[in-house]
């Protein structure tokens, strides 16, 4: 059982029984789930349903994402299996895997990466903003499934003391070769946080997904 899920989740948006789609945030390491969701108010909000839930002790897994990933066990595990319940709510409000996003920020994106390629389907939108697949460098990335067109964002410096370049360029790679749609935006020497170039192209990223049927 995963430790987060006595934890409060925070809402914005519509309400989900009314939401045309999903947005799930992840916040950092040492963070809060009021933090994340407070991009929400630099984003289209119509018919959106933002879910910021907050981490216990503000840590979605004790070490670093680049450590071998038994380092980060049971934790890691458990709170995959936790995010997977989380959308399982978003489905239950009738809302489709191709209307649900995943954002992340730095520890979160990590997380919300990792749970996406384990779990690869159609989604509305995946976001790593200064994030990457977790494990340390030469961990197979032989995952399973397809994005089917999914697109994904990746956002980060290319001087990010947390986040080495080259594993959000690997990052890119993999969700290219599982049929994503990857844009990558790697911005000289910024600091480990959240730009309006980002923020931006995720709005275009919901307003294309709202604008379906």
């Amino acid at each position: 059982m995963s430790l987060h899920q006595a934890q409060p989740i925070y809402r914005a948006g519509e309400p989900l029984e009314n939401a045309r789609a999903v947005m799930l945030m992840l916040h950092g390491r040492g963070a809060s789930a009021q933090d994340i969701l407070s991009l929400a108010e630099e984003l289209p909000r119509d018919g959106f349903c933002f879910l910021a839930p907050q981490a216990a002790n503000a840590t979605w897994y004790p070490y670093r994402f680049i450590e071998p990933l038994e380092k980060n066990e049971p934790q890691l595990t458990f709170t995959l299996h936790w995010l997977g319940g989380m959308i399982q709510q978003a489905r239950a409000a009738n809302i489709p895997h191709e209307k649900i996003f995943l954002l992340g920020f730095s520890q979160g994106a990590c997380l919300a990466l990792e749970y996406a390629a384990r779990h690869a389907q159609k989604y509305g939108g995946i976001i790593g903003l200064s994030g990457g697949l977790i494990g340390p460098d030469g961990t197979p990335r032989d995952y399973a499934g397809s994005f089917d067109g999914t697109p994904v964002f990746l956002g980060c410096s290319d001087v990010d003391f947390h986040i080495p370049k080259e594993r959000v360029m690997e990052t890119r790679d993999v969700f290219a070769r599982m049929g994503a749609e990857v844009t990558m935006r790697l911005y000289p020497n910024m600091e480990h946080t959240v730009n309006r170039d980002e923020l931006e192209f995720v709005a275009r990223m919901m307003e294309r997904v709202v604008g379906s049927k």
